[in-house]
């Protein structure tokens, strides 16, 4: 299952993504926010988004702030989440064959929906290498 969050700033994006996943019939549950106005603090809707990845192990997020540095920080407080900061294909690649990452952070400021659409594709069709990453991820 995808785990949709975000904050005001990342809402659009979110939403734009949420109508790919629709048109391409992927489920993806949203945990907020649900709307563009300010107030909407990214730390809240992080905390969400992490409870509800680690319901299942299967599971992976896609968490969108403005910048996606206060999603990733806060995503990262928690020991069992594995999100990745990711502006482009090879990063998420990256993020999910050699960190295994469970939460992909996209900057929704910084971001066109095309790009962003391209960036979640990888990150949902790269599987884990294991071998010597899965040793490295032990020492986490």
């Amino acid at each position: 299952m995808i785990i949709l969050a975000s904050d005001h700033a990342g809402y659009l994006l979110k939403e734009e993504l949420k109508k790919f996943f629709n048109k391409e019939n992927i489920i993806a549950i949203d945990v907020g926010c649900y709307s563009r106005e300010a107030g909407d603090d990214y730390p809240d809707f992080a905390k969400a988004g992490c409870a509800k990845v680690l319901e299942d192990p299967r599971n992976v997020g896609i968490f969108i702030c403005g910048s996606g540095i206060g999603m990733d920080m806060v995503a990262n407080r928690n020991p069992k989440i594995r999100a990745a900061l990711c502006h482009n294909e090879k990063f998420a690649e990256l993020a999910r064959a050699d960190n295994d990452a469970n939460v992909l952070v996209l900057a929704g400021r910084f971001l066109k929906p095309k790009k962003a659409i391209k960036i979640v594709k990888v990150f949902l069709t790269t599987d884990f290498e294991g071998g010597r990453h899965a040793r490295r991820l032990k020492k986490f």
